[in-house]
């Protein structure tokens, strides 16, 4: 398993990480911290374990591991900040991120930037779950089939329903009114400082990621994990 980039290498960590599947849970029972620190790479912990192969979401977990192993805490978390699509994590990433931000802002104020940051706005990506179902019944068709075709839809309805909502529930999508920075202040302050807080808090977030890609970059390049390094 080879990635391209480091930034797909990472996004694919995250996103395994934020899977509860059993083919994830069984690598974590195999994953030993103590390997990496006594020098073994990926190839060698396989074998250790007496596996051939090893599937992608696996190898994903595995990195995952890697890094939030490897990386300076604060590192970790701003990928994870930025990355991540599992809800919980995320925000704690985010809580953790703003001791880091140097900044005359309030708390609010770094709070929501910071998470605005993280979760940009996006427009029409919220899925409308339908709340009623409709069915075309025959004028002719007996009691019995009415009632049954009936049955039937709202059944289908509920399903389509619950599946919609499941679907729904990985998304991270804020109110538009979240984005508004008039209430991200409660303060009267000029929006010409509002915004060049927003900037230093952007920038010094974005520096962070960056930071945290480079040294990730190492620990991939490291393992060979990398198709430019690999090549």
């Amino acid at each position: 398993m080879i990635y391209p980039s480091v930034l797909n290498a990472v996004v694919s960590a995250l996103a395994a990480e934020a899977i509860d599947n059993t083919s994830k849970q069984a690598w974590q029972k195999l994953y030993n911290s103590e390997d990496e620190e006594n020098g073994g790479d990926l190839a060698t912990l396989v074998r250790s374990r007496g596996a051939d192969t090893i599937d992608r979401t696996q190898v994903d977990c595995w990195v995952s591991a890697r890094l939030h192993s490897a990386l300076d805490p604060k590192h970790w978390d701003a990928l994870v900040a930025k990355y991540s699509t599992h809800r919980a994590r995320k925000v704690q990433s985010l809580g953790n991120l703003q001791v880091h931000v140097g900044t005359p802002a309030p708390k609010l104020f770094l709070y929501k930037a910071l998470t605005a940051w993280a979760i940009p706005q996006l427009k029409g990506i919220r899925p409308k779950i339908a709340t009623s179902v409709s069915v075309e019944i025959p004028l002719d068709a007996p009691d019995w089939r009415r009632n049954s075709m009936v049955r039937a839809a709202v059944t289908a309805g509920h399903a389509k329903a619950k599946k919609d909502e499941s679907r729904s529930s990985g998304m991270i999508v804020l109110k538009d009114s979240f984005y508004d920075m008039n209430t991200w202040d409660n303060e009267g302050t000029p929006e010409s400082t509002r915004r060049r807080w927003r900037l230093t808090i952007q920038q010094t977030a974005d520096s962070l990621v960056n930071d945290a890609l480079a040294h990730a970059e190492e620990i991939l390049e490291a393992e060979g994990l990398l198709i430019g390094q690999a090549a």
